[in-house]
């Protein structure tokens, strides 16, 4: 046989041979996640920083394959299969559409999820305690954190009574309005609810919470594509009207003010589990864990445009100030 012939023979195999389990010399991990590798790259690293500090060294005695959807969450069971055709001993799923894609294509796979808002609402897992399934994780669930959002609202609009939440028809949308609705009752808000899943709907959110004389916002979905991303922070300049985010992306893109999980910290946090899995453990012996470090962004010059002064207890808390 030629040489070319032979080399050609070579690449063919090479694209068409997925090892078995049985065949696989180091644990293969698949990190999915339904949004842009460009926009994301950092929480990746993030997972391998912790993996590496644990002794797991991609390449050398773990390899990790990474897969984006591109923000088409219609791509993620491709992606998946493809995973587990690879022999992906462990999968991890950033956000929600990712994890519920790994439950339905590969419920037998040992699956860690990171970053998802409420895996009991959405069926993932029994109980944070005991998840009793094939995926266990971290989470976005915290009373301390809806809370938290809200008083920094009061700090903004001292005396806000009328606040208008904006959310889409996620998975778990009726647990999140309960815990928001629970919170703002608390200290004495009154929340209209809006769902909005198209630009046109965002218009009409807007014109709404105008007519309804709220005076401030809480986008409680995210972190959204980049289309909805500046339709909503160009409405909320529009209207005048302080708006508080889930995700720190929003205020790099000229949202006022985010307040949320550190996705770093979660991520490298989602090392653990790989580790203990890779180490014998079982998904449902490992509870769910809940953010415990937290980013606060503010964007000045979008304050400036709204004509609002951010308080000086506000900024010294800041962990980053876009000038």
């Amino acid at each position: 046989m030629r040489r070319r012939d032979l080399l050609s023979l070579t690449a063919a195999t090479a694209i068409a041979w997925r090892p078995t389990l049985a065949e696989v010399a180091i644990p293969r991990i698949g990190f999915i996640q339904a949004g842009v590798r460009q926009d994301n790259q950092g929480l990746l690293d993030a997972f391998r920083d912790g993996l590496s500090a644990l002794g797991w060294i991609n390449g050398s005695n773990i390899a990790i394959f990474d897969g984006w959807a591109q923000d088409r969450t219609e791509r993620l069971p491709g992606i998946i299969k493809e995973m587990t055709g690879s022999g992906a001993v462990v999968l991890v799923t950033a956000g929600t559409p990712a994890t519920l894609a790994a439950k339905r294509a590969a419920a037998k796979i040992p699956t860690v999820f990171v970053a998802v808002d409420d895996p009991v609402a959405i069926g993932v897992v029994d109980s944070f305690a005991k998840p009793g399934g094939n995926a266990t994780g971290l989470c976005l669930t915290s009373s301390e954190l809806i809370a938290k959002r809200l008083q920094l609202l009061q700090e903004l609009v001292p005396g806000l009574d009328r606040l208008a939440v904006i959310v889409r028809t996620d998975p778990g949308l009726e647990q999140k309005l309960k815990d928001i609705r629970s919170n703002a009752g608390h200290l004495g808000i009154d929340v209209l609810a809006l769902e909005a899943t198209t630009g046109t709907a965002l218009e009409r959110a807007f014109g709404r919470l105008q007519s309804e004389r709220c005076e401030a916002a809480y986008v409680a979905s995210g972190p959204l594509g980049p289309a909805k991303r500046a339709t909503i922070i160009a409405l909320a300049t529009e209207a005048r009207l302080p708006v508080i985010y889930s995700f720190r992306v929003f205020a790099v893109d000229g949202g006022l003010i985010t307040f949320g999980a550190d996705y770093g910290d979660l991520f490298r946090r989602a090392a653990g589990y790989v580790d203990k899995i890779l180490r014998g453990a079982k998904p449902a012996d490992l509870p769910v864990e809940q953010p415990s470090k937290f980013e606060l962004v503010v964007n000045l010059k979008t304050a400036r445009a709204l004509g609002l002064a951010i308080p000086q207890s506000i900024l010294v808390r800041a962990d980053e100030v876009i000038e």
